[in-house]
């Protein structure tokens, strides 16, 4: 099974740190998983910086976009619990 939960970030970047402090809590929380995506590595590097560079951290639950730059993690677990 996939994670529900991808974020999209990169290295050195203070806004993804918050944000996936509180995406590991809040996935914790729910038994549900993550993953983590770096916009600056692998093929689709020059695309995903194009895309999300301005607006990293970007979270997406279930394949659709969630939130960039700040992660809540109430409305997190709101979209979560509703997404079920």
């Amino acid at each position: 099974m996939s994670a529900r939960v991808r974020l999209y970030a990169k290295p050195g970047c203070h806004l993804c740190d918050d944000a996936r402090a509180v995406i590991e809590q809040v996935c914790a929380e729910l038994g549900e998983s993550y993953e983590e995506v770096d916009i600056t590595a692998g093929a689709d590097a020059e695309r995903l910086t194009r895309e999300y560079g301005e607006e990293i951290p970007v979270t997406f639950v279930d394949g659709r976009q969630h939130d960039f730059w700040r992660v809540d993690a109430a409305r997190l677990r709101a979209s979560l619990a509703r997404s079920q």
